[in-house]
């Protein structure tokens, strides 16, 4: 309790408050902008961390993280292309409220669930920190290699109606996964002899490709069909949402934040594959599931609160063990370092008020930005009124530029040109993009995992059953596989037993 209320008085402080206040716009901000996210902003801004308090500078990393959470969502809803991996989520019902005129709602519901989303997870943190820091020391290589196809899984199982087609995009995304040097032997795979190619394919420019160019190219073909729907839609609807969708929203919220806090603390997991299955596990427990994809606010709010509480949850392995549990915490890691703090087990012990004093201000930090979010729904709303020959080159200019900062190579224009005419097809022919891109983003871990885990084993299969955690990993696999089935069996049985009484 001491070192709370020490964390608090320095949490309070007018430079830290300042601090968080920056830290969250500017997450906010860069987190919208395609290519870009957390790990970027962070890593751009460590030079103004040189000199500051140790505090002050994880204060500020830890807005930017949480605050680019937020971000990514807006021009996910407001233009279905992700501002990073973490709000693919929100492309799935987001974009399509925003076509049905609910786009203030779709960005405030947004805001309040990333808003309860941290909040509980910071709360998870003050209570669970070293009980879930040993829990995933549990992880090997088989139950990371679960996890994964766990999550593989569950977003094969969300393309209902049509499984195959979602296991073909699966089945892509991993193949363009093994693209570059093998890290194991040092083989080059798939480069066609191009040297940019040896690191393989940024899935940063896979989403940017897919989402951002593929959704412009599609609407050139529709554009013309498009031009009364778009003038029957210009009322963006309210910027607060409804009593009606509240209660829709407040049970998935709440399952949701746990589940991603749970999530973010195992170490390489991060923000995409807890509101993947946050939004899996909701529509799987809805009464109207058929609306999700749609514009079902509940498919928003659920990963929305995942993500975020996710990123708290990230936090964990980094103090308590120094490992990074994202890609933006290992950003962190370094800039700690070169900071002269060394996270790890004697932290809590050694800097009481440091790890006091971040924890308090992330309470501070999710008040501010939820609070910053639902005041720019007014103006982020406005962006749906640009005409559509002014925004859509808007949106290829800033997928370039995203692309461009990636690595500095014109080589990327051409892959991002051709995932766009990828993203293109697989619209016209009603494949669902998200299990490409959440193979892609997944598929080296899991195959080095795999591999990992079959050396330690001398080649047994075994070692995927050795643990309670691996067995438990393995039936959720095949219950989320088989659950679209079961459902759909159960209602064809209802239909008959309908058309039995009928007659």
């Amino acid at each position: 309790m001491e070192g709370f209320v020490e964390g608090l008085m320095t949490a309070i402080q007018p430079i830290n408050i300042i601090w968080i206040v920056i830290g969250g716009f500017l997450g906010t901000v860069v987190g919208m902008l395609p290519g870009l996210g957390p790990a970027t902003a962070v890593a751009v801004l460590i030079p103004v961390t040189f000199g500051m308090d140790p505090t002050s500078a994880i204060i500020l990393m830890a807005a930017i993280y949480y605050g680019a959470m937020y971000g990514g969502s807006r021009s996910s809803i407001l233009l279905n292309t992700p501002g990073n991996g973490s709000a693919i989520a929100a492309t799935f019902d987001g974009y399509p409220m925003a076509k049905k005129g609910q786009a203030g709602q779709a960005m405030a519901i947004s805001a309040v669930a990333s808003f309860i989303g941290g909040i509980l997870a910071t709360f998870g943190f003050i209570a669970l920190a070293k009980p879930l820091a040993s829990f995933a020391l549990q992880f090997g290589p088989s139950e990371y290699f679960l996890l994964m196809l766990l999550t593989l899984s569950a977003i094969v199982s969300l393309s209902t109606g049509k499984m195959i087609k979602g296991f073909i995009a699966m089945c892509l995304g991993l193949l363009l996964s093994t693209i570059g040097i093998d890290p194991q032997t040092g083989v080059h795979r798939f480069t066609l002899g191009m040297p940019h190619l040896a690191e393989g394919i940024d899935f940063l420019i896979v989403i940017i490709g897919i989402y951002a160019v593929g959704e412009v190219f599609y609407n050139f073909l529709t554009i013309y069909k498009e031009k009364k729907k778009q003038k029957e839609n210009q009322d963006m609807g309210k910027t607060w949402f409804t009593k009606e969708q509240w209660k829709r929203s407040k049970w998935p919220i709440l399952r949701s934040a746990p589940l991603g806090f749970i999530v973010g603390v195992l170490p390489g997991a991060g923000g995409t594959i807890a509101s993947m299955i946050s939004y899996s596990t909701e529509k799987q427990l809805s009464k109207k599931p058929e609306e999700f994809g749609k514009g079902a606010v509940e498919g928003l709010a659920a990963p929305e609160s995942a993500n975020n509480s996710a990123s708290v949850g990230a936090m964990i392995p980094l103090l308590t063990m120094g490992i990074p549990g994202s890609g933006t915490t290992a950003v962190m890691l370094g800039a700690l370092i070169m900071l002269g703090v060394r996270p790890g087990p004697m932290l809590f012990e050694n800097d009481p008020v440091m790890v006091w004093g971040l924890i308090n201000s992330m309470f501070i930090g999710n008040i501010a930005l939820v609070i910053i979010n639902v005041l720019l729904v007014g103006l982020l709303v406005k962006v749906l009124h640009t005409p559509a020959k002014v925004l859509y080159p808007l949106i290829i200019m800033l997928a370039f530029i995203g692309t461009y900062t990636l690595s500095y190579s014109t080589v990327d224009f051409y892959l991002l040109l051709l995932f766009g005419l990828i993203g293109l097809v697989m619209k016209v022919l009603d494949f669902p993009i998200a299990p490409l891109v959440l193979a892609l983003i997944v598929g080296t871990d899991m195959e080095q995992n795999f591999r990992m885990a079959l050396t330690s084993s001398n080649g047994s299969l075994s070692i995927f059953f050795s643990s309670g955690i691996s067995i438990i990993l393995m039936i959720l696999t095949v219950l989320s596989l088989c659950y679209p089935l079961i459902l759909k069996l159960i209602k064809n049985r209802k239909r008959k037993e309908d058309q039995t009484i009928s007659g």
